[in-house]
């Protein structure tokens, strides 16, 4: 692991982040989100949204963090149905059967009000499972070594380091399939673009290629701070009974994830050598959650931060887009594709 191709002097560090999606790249900019997604033709799709503006509270330390974390889970899961959504709309897609809930969730609600309730179903649903696996898992397992131990402190740390280990297992067992190979891919895309960025040089795939797929502003860095600081705030509870620390462990979540968020922040923001070895566990676990991208790859990310980066009176827009991260105007468009688009006008109308 080099630290100087990671935490480069002379980058001048931002506030875009981004999340890999199905086949693209999500970008988030300072007052907008855009996401590209390589589609089986060959084309690109964009989609552009303005954020909220910020409140006084999400601007407090530590509580900042609660709220972005809530909020980066529900954005991140929406984009993640939506790119799933745009391939499954693709010419030569397999297409798939709705199922009963889906089925009942639009005739009650209507479409747009059955894919809200899937959103948050499924936040509530990965929640559910974090919680389960992460948390009550591994110290209702870690109770049996009590009967070899009696140092609170050393069951403590046999839980978090229990926890980190299943979690690391976790990733590498999802990193065998194919289509999350292809995340990894653009995960690491969204790094060089974003290390290409702050180093103030021209969004090109070229351009991009030669920087490490490790940014230290990773969201996968957030979860081992999580995973690390809880490890240590745990350690100071003591070993009650197995409610009383399911009941503790839970409510101390939203102080870990604030407390995790400032940290990464200043990880993003400084190349001290303290921060380098915090860091370290982040880091390493990026190396299992990004692989190297591919020309193409690079091109999706660029694109997605290009549309970013625009002035904040840009409208947002939903589209075909070129390299350059701008919808790709009718007249540019191939004849075919204006004789399919004019067709289907003409069957709506109908």
């Amino acid at each position: 692991m080099d630290f100087k191709k990671i935490f480069i002097k002379s980058a001048c560090p931002t506030k875009v982040g981004g999340q890999a999606v199905l086949e693209g790249i999500m970008m988030k900019g300072e007052d907008r989100t855009a996401v590209v997604i390589r589609k089986p033709d060959d084309t690109l799709h964009l989609k552009t949204e303005l954020l909220k503006k910020p409140g006084r509270i999400k601007k407090i330390p530590i509580l900042r963090g609660i709220f972005i974390f809530v909020d980066s889970l529900v954005v991140g899961t929406r984009t993640l149905l939506y790119s799933a959504e745009v391939l499954e709309g693709c010419e030569g897609s397999q297409g798939y059967e709705k199922d009963k809930l889906t089925i009942w969730l639009e005739k009650r609600f209507g479409e747009k009000g059955a894919l809200n309730a899937i959103l948050y179903l499924s936040v509530i649903l990965a929640i559910l499972f974090t919680v389960g696996i992460f948390i009550i898992a591994p110290t209702a397992v870690v109770s049996v070594f009590k009967y070899l131990t009696a140092n609170e402190v050393a069951l403590n740390l046999i839980e978090g380091v229990f926890r980190i280990v299943l979690f690391v297992i976790y990733i590498l067992l999802i990193s065998k399939m194919k289509d999350i190979q292809t995340v990894f891919q653009y995960h690491g895309a969204e790094h060089k673009c974003i290390h290409c960025f702050e180093n103030g040089l021209e969004l090109t795939p070229e351009n991009c290629k030669p920087y490490e797929t490790l940014h230290p502003r990773c969201g996968t860095s957030f979860l081992m701070f999580v995973m690390v600081i809880s490890l240590l705030l745990f350690s100071l509870l003591g070993w009650p009974n197995l409610i009383w620390r399911i009941t503790s462990r839970l409510l101390l979540i939203p102080v870990i994830a604030g407390l995790s968020y400032e940290l990464l922040r200043w990880a993003g923001r400084s190349d001290s050598m303290t921060v380098k070895i915090l860091s370290v566990p982040g880091l390493l676990l990026q190396k299992l959650t990004t692989k190297e991208p591919d020309e193409k790859q690079l091109e999706v990310a660029a694109a997605a931060m290009k549309a970013v980066l625009v002035p904040e009176d840009t409208p947002v827009y939903t589209g075909d887009c070129g390299k350059d991260g701008r919808l790709i105007a009718e007249e540019e468009k191939p004849a075919e594709e204006k004789a399919e688009k004019k067709e289907e006008t003409e069957n709506k109308e109908e």
